[in-house]
């Protein structure tokens, strides 16, 4: 299973904290997009990633809302209703303290909900501890596992 993530994040001092206090995690790699359309580039293998790989999908995305291009709230709704990224798990990452953020968020699919923390030691633990979360002890749907029917 992969273990990249995709951090979507266009503010260069946050993608760089971000990035920073990943490095101890257990990704293998952090992806990043610096907006909305990379982003969907990235998960969709079009635009300045024709060609990758899209079999192999990263392990969970962190996603920003306020972005230039395609904004955080419409990268997440055209995830969810693609197969091939609707399962992927999203954090959603912001600085937002909107509560209409927070409730589109979670109708358009959101896995989870974060305000960033403004001190940088809060903000690394925050992120050391939802990668900990996410590549550790969640358990997620593995992409090309035949699908469950019925109950037991």
């Amino acid at each position: 299973m992969s273990r990249t993530i995709l951090l979507v994040e266009d503010n260069p001092d946050d993608a760089e904290l971000a990035i920073l206090a990943l490095r101890g995690s257990m990704a293998s790699e952090v992806a990043v997009a610096r907006d909305g359309q990379e982003a969907l580039d990235y998960l969709f293998g079009t635009g300045d990633y024709s060609g990758r790989d899209t079999r192999v999908m990263p392990a969970f995305i962190l996603l920003d809302l306020k972005l230039p291009k395609v904004d955080g709230l419409e990268v997440l709704q055209r995830l969810r209703e693609h197969e091939e990224t609707r399962l992927i798990p999203v954090v959603v990452l912001t600085s937002s303290r909107e509560e209409r953020d927070l409730v589109e968020s979670y109708s358009r699919g959101a896995n989870s909900y974060i305000q960033k923390p403004v001190d940088f030691s809060k903000f690394t633990e925050m992120v050391n501890l939802t990668s900990a979360y996410w590549l550790g002890l969640n358990k997620v749907v593995e992409r090309n596992r035949p699908a469950v029917r019925g109950s037991r």
